[in-house]
């Protein structure tokens, strides 16, 4: 603290006091400065000093004050010993953490009533966090001692080797079989795979404890806390390694935290194994399931230094940044005190500007995303478990939204901090209060929504070939025009060729017979008159399909085939599609409005509207006589604008609607590409089109899209 000499400084000075003896001490180094940090084996809590604060506590004893050992401090360190407001707040803070021995026989009562407001506070921490409430159960450290002559072996080089050469054949064998696994994975939802996904999820996590665990206990740690973890109302199991805080070597302590991920990884590489050897069955189906929640996991929570999982963990050693969460708070809340309140006296928790760019940015992002995957997980649970998915919004809107608003009045109303600027911090909280209500209620923003659409020629036909043959040569230059009936390919078929001349040789004898049997007055006119008009349709079908073998275009228009050099050599069934004709001049873009924008579309005035194609999204095209086909539609105007294509449509995945048949109802809009001529344009070619509305606040946009979102997933 800045000041030397405080007001209270006469409720410590005479006292005396000292760590308890089980307090061990152990040395780090962070940013190139050495820490202590104290450990309290009775509560399994670790806190780091700096080494001019250590030379203070660690000369307190029963026979001195408080007094004399800041006297002593002050004159061996004058520049960096500890002022007596830092003082006070030091021994605050070490006496509700227990740390602190008095020679009074009503210590021993405080001890416990400040053990008791802890244990209540944890309670309370369990509320607030209810989606992921811990029950300690048991203590596994004499288990880890008895079994690590064996887990030792596999924590060092030959484990390492091990785990390379099993993780690496595993990945090989997911690359082999990747088709496959993205197949299974679809019905990983499924009901009927629910138990197996949690069996394979409570598996997989116990080994995950336990690899956190052996690694804490092989470096010096000790385990003393395993239990269940209600993630999401879900019984997992959890262990507590934080004795691994006082690990010296930073590297220990960042493996601590990656033990679990590594773990994981070596038994989905063993599980892939399995996978890959197995039929369909329940063996086959529990490996795939490891395999799942080990990817997916990791990724979405363990690795993710947003949550406070291992990647917080470990991203906090590699920062050498302890507590990150909670001085990233600090970080914000001193931002607030200090530029907006004016509490001259607020500090900073960083000891760098670098460290506090780290706090900063850390707190904001990690806010964003916990409120993202939380919003997400509790939608996630609503859609199978209605009931369940509303008591737990409420919940979480008791602790998220009231408790805190109720805490930040009590802030505001009776916090020491504010004493002597509470009315400007109560006037900037309302101030504030009515520029968010005035900017999201009242001030208009511009206000659009876009919809993928395809372009496509209101003057298009389809080109097939209308009987089979060789694709031998090219007679026009593809994405040219051509006129109508100018020849664009040649195709060659001598079988073709040789049942024409069968065919009129066949002709020509049944018209020989035929006369002959006119001259001889026979009974057998008739029926060579019927073969001989057979034979006869049956050449002109083959003269005419001789004809078609030079493919022509049926109108006038821009030939595309993309691809044509592909074309060469091939062998073409009748039908074959040989690209499309298409009028460049009377280009239409199609485009796919959700129900959930449908209402824009009718009930508000369009400005204006502009279309932008993927790969050209510098140029924006007019659109002129916009229409909207009337009635809800469900099948799209291109299979690309679909998932399965790539798009970003939902489509109904069952094998008759290959793509084209969209998940829920969307309404078709036609607009015409204005300009007479637009010859960078290529029918098919997708993009979005965008809707300019009149401007709106932002607050009923958001309240109409969480009724809307309310009605479509849940009918409410």
């Amino acid at each position: 603290m800045d000041k030397t000499f405080s007001e209270s400084w006469y409720r410590v000075a005479n006292q005396k006091i000292c760590l308890r003896p089980v307090v061990k001490v152990r040395r780090q180094n962070f940013r190139g400065e050495r820490w202590f940090v104290l450990e309290n084996p009775f509560s399994n809590q670790y806190f780091r000093i700096h080494p001019a604060t250590y030379e203070f506590v660690a000369r307190l004893r029963p026979d001195r004050t408080v007094e004399q050992v800041w006297q002593e401090c002050l004159e061996r360190f004058p520049d960096a010993a500890p002022s007596q407001e830092a003082v006070i707040q030091l021994l605050s803070q070490l006496y509700f953490s227990n740390l602190l021995q008095y020679d009074l026989a009503a210590d021993s009562a405080q001890l416990f009533d400040r053990y008791k407001k802890r244990k209540q506070r944890e309670i309370s921490f369990r509320f607030l966090n209810i989606m992921f409430m811990r029950f300690p159960l048991l203590d596994p450290d004499r288990f880890l001692v008895r079994t690590m002559p064996v887990a030792k072996k596999l924590i060092g080089s030959f484990g390492a080797l091990l785990w390379i050469l099993v993780v690496g054949f595993g990945l090989k064998i997911v690359a082999e079989n990747f088709s496959g696994l993205r197949v299974e994975g679809e019905g990983i939802l499924a009901t009927n795979n629910l138990f197996l996904l949690y069996i394979g999820t409570v598996i997989i996590k116990a080994l995950h404890e336990f690899g956190h665990a052996y690694f804490c206990r092989r470096f010096g740690g000790e385990v003393h806390v395993m239990g269940v973890m209600l993630m999401i109302f879900t019984p997992m199991p959890f262990v507590d390694a934080t004795s691994s805080w006082s690990f010296r070597e930073r590297w220990k302590r960042v493996l601590v935290g990656a033990a679990g991920m590594i773990v994981e990884l070596f038994f989905a590489a063993i599980a892939a194994f399995i996978w890959a050897k197995t039929a369909p069955g329940i063996v086959h189906s529990l490996a795939y399931n490891i395999m799942f929640v080990a990817s997916v996991s990791t990724l979405v929570f363990n690795l993710n230094p947003l949550m406070r999982f291992d990647g917080y963990y470990i991203l906090s050693d590699l920062l050498e940044i302890p507590n990150l969460n909670q001085r990233a708070s600090a970080q914000w809340r001193h931002l607030f005190e200090r530029y907006l309140f004016g509490v001259k006296s607020s500090e900073t928790p960083a000891n760098t500007r670098r460290e506090a760019g780290w706090l900063t940015v850390f707190g904001f992002a990690a806010g964003i995303y916990r409120t993202i995957v939380f919003s997400s997980i509790l939608l996630i649970i609503a859609d199978r478990f209605l009931i369940i998915g509303i008591v737990m919004a409420l919940v979480c809107l008791i602790s998220w939204a009231v408790v805190p608003v109720v805490q930040f009045v009590k802030y505001l109303s009776a916090s020491p901090r504010l004493e002597r600027v509470r009315p400007r911090a109560v006037m900037v909280t309302a101030g504030l209060a009515v520029l968010l209500i005035i900017l999201l209620g009242i001030v208009p923003f511009p206000h659009t929504f876009r919809a993928p659409g395809v372009v496509m020629s209101s003057q298009r036909m389809q080109m097939a070939s209308e009987t089979e043959g060789q694709f031998d040569k090219v007679l026009a230059q593809p994405g040219a025009w051509v006129k109508q009936g100018e020849p664009l390919v040649q195709l060659s078929n001598p079988r073709l060729a040789l049942q024409i001349i069968n065919t009129r040789a066949h002709l020509a004898e049944v018209n020989a017979r035929l006369l002959q049997a006119t001259d001889g007055e026979t009974p057998d006119v008739a029926p060579l008159v019927r073969l001989r008009d057979s034979v006869a349709d049956t050449l002109q079908k083959l003269t005419v399909d001789d004809e078609h073998l030079t493919v022509r275009a049926r109108q006038a228009g821009i030939w595309v085939l993309p691809g044509v050099e592909d074309y060469f050599g091939r062998w073409l069934p009748r039908g074959s599609d040989l690209g499309l004709l298409v009028n460049p001049q009377a280009f239409e873009f199609t485009a796919t409005v959700m129900e959930a924008d449908a209402h824009a579309l009718f009930a508000q005035k369009i400005h204006n509207v502009r279309v932008q194609l993927y790969g050209d999204a510098a140029t924006k095209l007019s659109v002129s006589d916009w229409r909207v086909v009337p009635g809800g539609q469900s099948v799209l105007p291109s299979a690309a604008l679909g998932w399965s294509a790539g798009g970003e449509v939902p489509v109904n995945m069952d094998e008759n609607s290959q793509g084209h048949k969209s998940a829920e109802p969307f309404f078709e809009v036609r607009g015409v590409l204005a300009g007479t001529n637009h010859p960078e344009l290529l029918d098919g070619r997708s993009g979005k089109i965008t809707f300019q509305l009149p401007a709106e606040p932002l607050l009923p946009r958001w309240t109409r899209s969480l009724w809307q979102l309310l009605q479509k997933r849940y009918q409410i």
